[in-house]
Formats: C-alpha cells, sequence, structure tokens
C-alpha cells in the first residue's frame, strides 16, 4: 500500500478564515501517530459533533487506545467541521481528514461513527460527502472504507441503514478487534467477493449488523410485517456485545489532553457499566445490562495512571449512577485521601437522591472547589415517579437537600421531564410545590435567604428497548403549553419565585429526536433532506430548524404512507413489529411489555441488584451475570509522602 499524503498544507491555508483553527491541528498530549506502512488495517473513529463535544467522548477515546495498541493496526480521529471550514472545504477541495495526521478519511478501512444521540445524523452525511464517500451504501466499492455505525443510537440503526455499511451494538472494545482480525485475513487472502464478501463475513459473526442483507416487508397501513435476512447464512436476530470483566479494560490509560476548550475539562474514569435501577425512560440504563463494577483497586491504578498521564487536577467518576458503586464511600475517600496534598477534586455526573449522603458530598469536595449538586427526581409528582419507576419519595428529597443545605451548600439543581406517560399538567405543576418546599427548608437549615435551586426540565422522548417503546410521544404543542403554564406557577410564586431557576428545552427538538429515535427504513429519505437543504448540527440549539425538519418529512413522508405523527405521537399496540426487534439487546420483549403494562398501573419494581432475578432476560441470553462488589479491599496510598 503506497503512502497516504497529508492534507494540511491545503487545510493550513484555510484555518486563518475559520472560528477556533486549533480544533483541526491535531498533536494533542497523548495522541498516537503511527506510520501509515506499517499496518495493514487502519480504522478512522469519528465523533460526529464538534472537537469540543467530541474529544471528550469517553467511546471514542477507549476505542482509539484499543486499537492504537495493537501491532499493525492504526485508529485515527476526525470530527464534525464547522460550517465555515465545510464551506471552505468544499471551495478548495479539501477533503474529510483525521486531526491525528489529516490523511483524508476516504484512506482508511473502516470509519466508525459513534452515535450518543440521533441528532448526529446529518453530520455523518456531511462527514462521507466531505470524504468523497458515496452517501447510498449501495454506491460504495471496496476503495471506499467500510462504515461502521456504533454508540447507543445504533440500537436502532434503521433511520440510517441507506448510509451505513453495518452496525455493532453493544460494547465496542472487542468488537472493533474483532472486525479487525476478519478484515485482515480477508485482506490476506486478496479481498475475494470484494467488498460484498467482507460485509457477509463481519454479519456471519452474529454481532455485526449488515442492513443490506436484511429485508423489510411492510403491511399495508404502514406498520412492518417482517424483517428476513435476504441471503443464507446471515442471523434471524443480531447481539449485543458486553464486555464483562471491566478489570480487564483498564481504559483510557493514557486520556487525550485537548488543545481547545471542550465540555469536560477533567480526567474520567468510569467505575462501572450498567443500571438495573430500573427507571422505563432510560434507554442507557435499559441497554448496557448487566452492572459490571470496576474493582477499588482498578479505579485506584487507572486513576493514578491517567492523573499522571494528563496533568488534569479533577477526576469525574463515570456510570450511569455513580453513587449506586458498591464501594464508592471508600472509593471517593480513598482518593480524596491520595491526592489531599495535590487538591485534586473529584466529581460524580449527578447524583441519587436515594444513594447521596454527607460523608460521600464531603469526600467529592475535600480538594476541590464545592460546586452545586444535582439531583435527578425526574417526575414532579409521587404518582409520576412510580409510573416511570423513579423510586425517590418528596420526603427522601427533602431530607437530602436539607443536609446539604446544612453542610454549607447554598445551590441545587433538580432535572425533570416533561411529557411522561400518563402525565398531566397537574404532574408537572407539582414541579414548582417541590422546588418552592427545597428553598424553604434550605432557609430554615442554613438560616440564610440566598439559597438557589435550578430547575431544569428536559422533554420525554420514547426510545427503543425499553418498556416506554410502545408509548405515545406528547406534541410539542402540548410540552410548550405545559412548561408555560409550570413557569407562571413559578414566577407568580412572590416569596419563592426569585430563588428559583427555570430552565428547559421546548418541545421541538424532543419530536424530532422521537422521529429519528423510533424510526425504520423510510425516515432515510427525511434525513437526507435535510442534510440536502443544509441541515448541521441538530444538537445545537442555534444551528436547529425545527421548520426544515417538518418540511422535509412533509415531502417525503406521505409517498410512504405515513406521516410524522404516525412516528412520534401514535402509541404502539403488543402486536407490532418495531424496527428494532431484530436487533438483540437482551432485553425479553414480553418482560418489556409487562413492564409497559405494570407502569400504567402505577407498579414499581426493585432493582435486581439487591432482590431476586425479575427475568428481564439479560443474564441467560447474553451468558453474563451481575458483577457487583464488596471485594473487601482498601485504596492504599500508592505512595507515602
Amino acid at each position: 500500500m503506497m503512502s497516504v499524503e497529508s492534507v494540511f498544507p491545503q487545510l493550513e491555508a484555510l484555518l486563518p478564515h475559520v472560528q477556533k483553527p486549533i480544533q483541526y491541528v491535531g498533536g494533542e498530549l497523548n495522541s498516537t501517530v503511527k506510520p501509515w506502512e506499517a499496518c495493514d488495517v487502519r480504522w478512522s473513529l469519528m465523533y460526529p459533533d464538534a472537537y469540543e463535544v467530541g474529544l471528550p467522548n469517553q467511546g471514542v477515546m477507549i476505542l482509539y487506545e484499543v486499537l492504537n495498541e495493537r501491532e499493525g493496526v492504526l485508529a485515527e480521529r476526525t470530527y464534525s467541521v464547522w460550517p465555515d471550514l465545510e464551506e471552505l472545504m468544499r471551495e478548495h477541495k479539501v477533503p474529510q481528514f483525521t486531526v491525528d495526521s489529516h490523511r483524508p478519511v476516504s484512506a482508511f478501512d473502516f470509519l466508525g461513527v459513534s452515535f450518543s444521540t440521533e441528532l448526529g445524523y446529518t453530520n455523518l452525511l456531511t462527514a462521507l460527502d466531505l470524504a468523497g464517500v458515496p452517501l447510498d451504501a449501495v454506491d460504495r466499492t471496496e476503495d471506499h472504507p467500510v462504515v461502521v455505525a456504533g454508540g447507543h443510537a445504533a440500537f436502532n440503526p434503521e433511520p440510517i441503514a441507506d448510509f451505513i455499511d453495518c452496525a455493532v451494538i453493544g460494547d465496542g472494545e472487542q468488537a472493533v478487534l474483532d472486525m479487525t482480525g476478519i478484515l485482515r485475513a480477508w485482506k490476506a487472502e486478496g479481498r475475494p467477493g470484494g467488498r460484498d464478501e467482507l460485509l457477509f463475513r463481519l454479519a456471519r459473526t452474529g454481532s455485526v449488523y449488515v442492513p443490506k442483507f436484511y429485508d423489510v416487508e411492510y403491511l399495508a397501513d404502514g406498520r412492518i410485517s417482517r424483517v428476513v435476512p435476504n441471503r443464507s447464512g446471515v442471523p434471524w436476530r443480531v447481539s449485543k456485545h458486553t464486555v464483562m470483566d471491566l478489570d480487564e479494560w483498564p481504559y483510557p490509560k493514557q486520556p487525550l489532553v485537548p488543545l481547545a476548550e471542550t465540555v469536560h475539562e477533567r480526567m474520567s474514569v468510569e467505575i462501572f457499566r450498567g443500571c438495573t435501577r430500573g427507571c422505563r425512560f432510560c434507554q442507557a440504563g435499559m441497554i448496557t445490562r448487566p452492572v459490571r463494577e470496576r474493582s477499588i483497586t482498578g479505579i485506584g491504578e487507572m486513576v493514578d495512571k491517567g492523573l499522571k498521564a494528563t496533568g488534569f487536577e479533577e477526576v469525574g467518576l463515570l456510570s450511569l449512577s455513580s453513587a449506586d458503586h458498591t464501594e464508592i464511600g471508600d472509593v471517593a475517600k480513598g482518593l480524596a485521601d491520595r491526592y489531599e496534598e495535590d487538591k485534586i477534586g473529584l466529581s460524580l455526573p449527578s447524583t441519587r437522591v436515594d444513594a447521596f449522603n454527607i460523608d460521600l458530598a464531603n469526600e467529592l469536595t475535600r480538594n476541590g472547589r464545592r460546586s452545586g449538586l444535582t439531583f435527578a427526581p425526574e417526575g414532579g409528582s409521587e404518582r409520576i415517579r412510580k409510573v416511570i419507576n423513579k423510586m425517590v419519595s418528596e420526603e427522601d428529597l427533602i431530607r437530602t437537600v436539607a443536609t446539604a443545605y446544612g453542610n454549607g451548600w447554598r445551590q441545587v439543581k433538580l432535572y425533570f421531564m416533561c411529557g411522561l406517560p400518563t402525565e398531566t399538567d397537574d404532574d408537572v405543576l407539582q414541579i414548582a410545590d417541590m422546588a418552592t418546599k427545597v428553598i424553604a427548608k434550605g432557609r430554615e437549615v442554613s438560616g440564610k435567604n440566598d439559597i438557589r435551586c435550578t430547575v431544569s426540565i428536559g422533554g420525554f422522548v420514547p426510545k427503543p428497548h425499553t418498556p416506554f417503546q410502545w408509548a405515545p410521544q406528547l406534541s410539542a404543542e402540548e410540552t410548550d403549553a405545559r412548561l408555560e403554564k409550570l413557569r407562571e406557577k413559578i414566577r407568580g410564586d412572590k416569596k419563592y419565585g426569585r430563588s428559583i431557576g427555570f430552565r428547559y428545552h421546548d418541545g421541538k427538538p424532543g419530536i424530532v429526536e422521537g422521529l429519528l429515535s423510533r424510526g425504520d427504513r423510510r425516515v432515510g429519505a427525511v434525513i437526507r433532506a435535510v442534510y440536502e437543504d443544509g441541515g448541521r448540527f441538530d444538537g445545537w440549539r442555534e444551528h436547529f430548524s425545527y421548520d426544515r425538519w417538518m418540511e422535509c418529512a412533509e415531502r417525503t413522508l406521505p409517498g410512504f404512507g405515513v406521516d410524522i405523527d404516525w412516528y412520534t405521537t401514535r402509541e404502539r399496540t403488543y402486536e407490532e413489529v418495531l424496527p428494532w426487534d431484530h436487533l438483540d439487546s437482551g432485553l425479553d420483549k414480553d418482560w418489556l411489555w409487562e413492564d409497559w403494562q405494570d407502569s400504567l398501573d402505577e407498579t414499581e419494581v426493585d432493582d435486581c441488584r439487591w432482590t431476586p432475578c425479575f427475568d428481564c432476560g439479560v443474564c441467560p441470553q447474553m451468558q453474563t451475570e451481575i458483577q457487583i462488589g464488596p471485594t473487601g479491599r482498601k485504596l492504599l496510598p500508592l505512595s507515602v509522602k
């Protein structure tokens, strides 16, 4: 294979004319550039958003390191370019490039794209077009990279089925190595059967989904009748990947240190994967089961190596519900003790009300700054919290914030959702009551009036592989009307209103996200139309255009006999074949349906970490098991100073 030239000389001339040129330069601390000729498998890894959002992404960072550690394999990163640079690249014929060595993305074997949200789909099309890769997978030859979708949104890749060659669901660490081996063998044999044979070898494993090998058949009313393999040797269902022993995968060992400002300026360690709290709206919790904890010593070693490799002054202890780690108290105390002299701060993404305690909070803030605390009750009323299985009572919340305010905190942020199944105006208006009680309690226990509480509200979007995958979504108009009533109630409160901050998203982005999250292959026509009309960076408020999405949907969907409401505000029945039913997250569909019925009856279900099994299906199906402590080990200081 000949060397592939860097496009940096052409790119460099454009950089003085764009915003934040530093994000395109590369050369970050701990980045890796391997010689092109010395490798026979080459990955380009993309996070389909701007550098400042994409660089800190753990998933991409982990795969980047896992691949680059292997002999004969190289991985480089690429991010979405801002519209100002896109325009100049088109004008000067500069292709989509990697930031590591500025090689054209089209020269790589794989383009792996990690979607944590569906709103990155138009950015994928921009990158493909800039790279000179045909948008439609059917038009690609063996000279083009194999486009692989991963991340949480890949659990329903049907809306982008036309644009990707394959999708991997679940954990990526082992998956990318398996795919690397398959490509390497195919190349060594002289590329028999071309691109088609390579994709067939990937599909045959049963854990890589190749949309072109499946046909979707529809009923007259627009619903799916079935999804069938169209060639022999392709499995009927594709299974998710699950990495079992996290201590065997202590990545990232050398976290990247960004050159430009990014959304997270800290070193992060994933302390466990999976969650079995069973919140019915939470796709991340459902699709990442079972719970697998990293050992306390494993966490300690990762933090030590990561801090030495980066120089960060804060460590984020990441997971879906970090305070649920069986040894979180020991982890926090051990790390705070070890780094007391270095003033290394610790942080948790957000804390469950019922898992919070003041000892933990004090350890987390001992060496760092004391910022606000974030809690997520999710629902405003006790009733709606039963519906969503978020078992937190108002007493729990008030007791927790009283402890926080009484111990010197001044600011608490509460996160809720609007538009949950069976929700009424009253359920949402109770958010205001909860906020006023929080302020009142804070003033009482602290004896001060400068107490703040910020209420932050997101619109609920039903997601695949959750009990709410059948639920109707609230329309944008109804969502906005409900939030307006809540805002009036908070503002109208003379005694407490000024102490309550109110942040919310209007209902419009949620409808587009709903279309993309539960869409099928027909939605690809909408995505393509939006992209061709200039849609980019849909996750950014200033770039998002609801009207553009609605116009494109109205132009394309009626040809298929469906419309936007059909995908969003319509309730599904038990019999309906869902677009993602052939993708196996390990969850039993009947169990999900029973949980949906339980939610309508306002029946709560416990966390199976501490109770007998509820038969969700994951452990037997995936041959996995819950892995939790306590290990009984302690985080001894690595070196006595």
